[in-house]
């Protein structure tokens, strides 16, 4: 039986598959290394922000709601980023008069400098994203506060926090547990913005959880297609 001999032009191709194997090897390495860095992306993620904005003060001392900044999380997939008019409503730049046009807190504080800037010129303040998921996640926030789960479930006592960070893992297996088991993290729909909210000493979670899901049909899945679309 004659002996099958490959030809010569495979030499040069086992060098390029070699190079290829290697190549490949160490991108995977990085990459796997930067999306689990937890600089980028995991928990206590905590960028500075152009403008040291305290939740702490404007969420906790002074009791405003999260959707006077964030207004679209009720009817949309995304929580607004507020644009400077809405930081404008309450610190509004001196004019060259030395009046203001709107509210005037801490109008010769060198801190809200980016925010005045931002407002004379129309150019955007240059915040940084904390909670990022991947581009091929869906989440939509509407359909889960309009369900009862409050803003504390995903991103903690935001209320309490100087510096925001990412609270939890936001992770497919940490969604997954939730979507199972949702009870816990429901509470009347009134109250998903009222960070401090505490139930009385009689409520019943679960009885609660089950009417509240029998009421509004809220039955979440865990198929693939449910985040990955």
């Amino acid at each position: 039986m004659k002996r099958f001999l490959f030809p010569r032009w495979v030499n040069p191709f086992l060098g390029v598959l070699g190079l290829a194997l290697v190549g490949g090897g160490v991108f995977a390495a990085a990459m796997g290394g930067l999306v689990t860095d937890p600089q980028t992306l995991n928990v206590g993620y905590q960028p500075t922000q152009p403008v040291p904005f305290s939740h702490a003060i404007h969420a906790g001392q002074l009791k405003m709601d999260c959707r006077y900044c964030h207004n679209t999380v009720f009817d949309a997939a995304h929580a607004a980023v507020p644009p400077t008019a809405t930081c404008v409503n309450c610190h509004s730049p001196a004019g060259d008069n030395g009046q203001t046009a709107l509210g005037a807190v801490h109008v010769d504080s060198p801190k809200l400098d980016p925010i005045h800037e931002s407002w004379k010129s129309g150019r955007s303040v240059a915040w940084k994203r904390i909670h990022n998921l991947p581009e091929f996640v869906y989440f939509n926030h509407a359909a889960h506060v309009n369900s009862g789960v409050s803003c504390v479930s995903c991103h903690g006592r935001i209320d309490q926090m100087e510096v925001v960070y990412q609270h939890e893992q936001l992770s497919m297996a940490w969604c997954i547990t939730c979507h199972r088991n949702p009870n816990e993290h429901l509470r009347p729909v009134e109250f998903v913005t009222k960070l401090d909210w505490t139930p009385p000493e009689d409520w019943d979670q679960e009885a609660f959880a089950k009417a509240h899901r029998e009421e509004n049909n809220i039955n979440p899945q865990v198929h693939c297609a449910v985040c990955h679309r």
